[in-house]
């Protein structure tokens, strides 16, 4: 996928996004948002958009968070919705009520030319741990920003940290082989896990007044629909889904059944609920 105009050391990014990552999410598009919802909850608490407030949001995905924002900015205010994957903007597009205020643009922030100093308020739920060069991507975003504005995004904390996606993952390594090591600090989910990196490439960028407030919340890997769909969500989606990719269907068949035991013991009726851990992260453009 070409964007109209992008950094090359996002180049991985793009391809995956626009590709098998991006199908991913529009196979499971209204599974994923339930089950992000709560998390959303959380940012949009701490980020506070109010009436009237124009707002980026950045790694916006298939439009859910755009869509919730600008219900919330309505009347006056209006969301500009960025993402990378050309798929799942189309999606949001069409998931996008007529006459809400919000647009999307296919385009790579790290090197978008965002309209000076309009912005009140930049926003990501897990959308800005993919950038290759974070600094750069910050300073460019920040450009969108007027003084004073807000910066409020989530990001995942360590793996480790994340049983509802680690616990699929180690018995799905029973059955096939361990994904390549990833590096701290390379683009992916955990790329921002630690606090000391976090807060370093956002004051490079320029931002000011940098908190991360850690949280845990339980995610319903079910969405209240018993166990075969927690079963079905945990081999679809995050770093089991990749670990899975292209291996023989008797290694996924078995796979599948020790996830299956696995989360059975996690099972409270109809739901699966497990500890996902993340931070909100806040800061101020002065």
């Amino acid at each position: 996928m070409t964007l109209p105009a992008a950094d090359d050391r996002n180049a991985d990014e793009i391809a995956y996004w626009n590709g098998p990552g991006g199908q991913r999410w529009l196979n499971r598009q209204q599974a994923l948002d339930a089950l992000l919802a709560p998390i959303a909850e959380v940012l949009f608490d701490r980020a506070a958009p109010r009436v009237g407030e124009f707002v980026l949001d950045v790694g916006c995905g298939c439009g859910a968070t755009s869509i919730s924002l600008a219900r919330r900015v309505a009347p006056g205010g209006r969301v500009l919705g960025i993402d990378v994957s050309s798929p799942m903007l189309e999606r949001a597009r069409q998931l996008a009520p007529k006459g809400l205020p919000v647009d999307f643009a296919l385009a790579d922030a790290t090197v978008y030319p965002f309209e000076p100093g309009r912005a009140n308020l930049l926003c990501s739920r897990f959308g800005v741990m993919f950038f290759a060069a974070p600094m750069q991507s910050f300073a460019n975003m920040r450009c969108g920003l007027r003084g004073g504005a807000r910066l409020a995004f989530a990001c995942w904390r360590e793996l480790r940290e994340n049983p509802w996606l680690l616990l699929p993952l180690q018995e799905a390594y029973r059955h096939v082989p361990r994904l390549p090591e990833v590096g701290p600090e390379d683009p992916g989910p955990f790329s921002f896990a630690a606090e000391r990196r976090v807060c370093g490439i956002l004051g490079r960028a320029g931002f000011r007044a940098i908190e991360l407030e850690p949280i845990i919340l339980s995610l319903d890997l079910a969405n209240g629909r018993g166990l075969d769909a927690a079963v079905d969500a945990a081999l679809n989606i995050g770093p089991v889904s990749r670990a899975l990719d292209g291996q023989p269907p008797e290694q996924r068949a078995a796979a599948a059944e020790s996830i299956r035991a696995a989360l059975a013991q996690c099972q409270l009726g109809d739901t699966v609920p497990l500890p996902a851990a993340f931070w909100i992260v806040t800061a101020t453009n002065p």
